[in-house]
């Protein structure tokens, strides 16, 4: 019943989205499509997505998951993903909670738990399972709250640190609980990720990226894969080219234009590079704008 309910609930919540009366419910966010897509670059922050209707894929790398009512779907790190709606129609449309997760939370809870935190090791950084009861029903309360503002002002905050407690040690947790692990490989991936974003447009000199996450240059290449499913360079790539496609769809600027600002130095590379990861040329993209 618990589906059903946070199904009822995010009907009820969409409808005050961006209304004062849930101003202290931002952590929770309702996402709707009343049809199917095609694959939709974006780059995805941690986060966990419960999908209560409908049913959507998702690629990164060599990583794939399918999700269908009563899955989750949970992100670790930054990544940039393909994904398309896959089962949505106006009459039954896709919908799904997602809930930021805050690593600040997340840390402070590990930092009181301490060694009381087991089962951590290496997986991916996008995991999918079946939803878990124990972070359901804090959910299931969290949006219950709308009709509250002022519980939902005072007790808003402490259910999201109930969900993030009860994420943490939860089985799919288990990335995040070595994420705060010191020196491990999950929270040096982070790091690098983190390197990689803030100048994404730059060469990436893949010793030098190494070093500073304290990794040899073979070390840091194999766990980079097994985080993110895919190498520190397709990484980047996937990067520019999410960034370009925004671009392109905006207007404004011509395909060239595009190329060089998100780090090209060719845009005959860029053109074929692009029209290999999503299927037509930029100049279609651009059209469409």
């Amino acid at each position: 019943m618990t589906i059903e309910r946070l199904l009822q609930l995010s009907e009820q919540f969409e409808a005050l989205q961006g209304n004062d009366r849930v101003k202290d419910l931002e952590a929770a966010l309702i996402f709707r499509r009343d049809e199917v897509s095609d694959f939709e670059s974006a780059v995805y922050d941690p986060f966990i997505c419960l999908i209560l209707q409908g049913g959507k894929d998702v690629h990164i790398g060599n990583n794939s998951v399918s999700l269908a009512q009563g899955d989750t779907l949970l992100i670790s790190h930054a990544l940039p993903v393909l994904a398309k709606i896959t089962e949505a129609s106006p009459e039954k449309p896709y919908r799904a909670l997602v809930f930021s997760v805050d690593l600040g939370i997340l840390r402070s809870l590990y930092e009181e738990m301490g060694e009381q935190i087991s089962d951590v090791g290496a997986t991916s950084a996008l995991v999918a399972s079946p939803a878990d009861p124990t972070y359901m029903e804090p959910m299931m309360r969290y949006l219950e709250l709308m009709d509250a503002p002022l519980d939902a002002k005072v007790l808003g905050p402490m259910i999201v640190k109930e969900i993030h407690f009860r994420l943490l040690m939860s089985p799919v947790g288990r990335m995040l609980r070595s994420l705060f692990l010191v020196d491990s490989h999950a929270s040096r991936i982070a790091t690098a990720i983190s390197e990689i974003r803030s100048s994404f447009r730059e060469t990436l000199v893949m010793g030098d990226l190494a070093q500073i996450v304290g990794m040899s240059p073979s070390s840091f290449h194999e766990h980079f894969k097994t985080v993110t499913g895919t190498t520190p360079l397709q990484y980047q790539k996937d990067l520019r080219l999410s960034e370009a496609r925004g671009l392109l769809m905006k207007g404004g600027l011509s395909v060239s234009a595009v190329a060089y600002d998100v780090g090209y130095e060719s845009p005959t590379h860029f053109s074929r590079e692009y029209s290999r990861k999503f299927g037509v040329s930029p100049k279609n993209h651009l059209t469409l704008a």
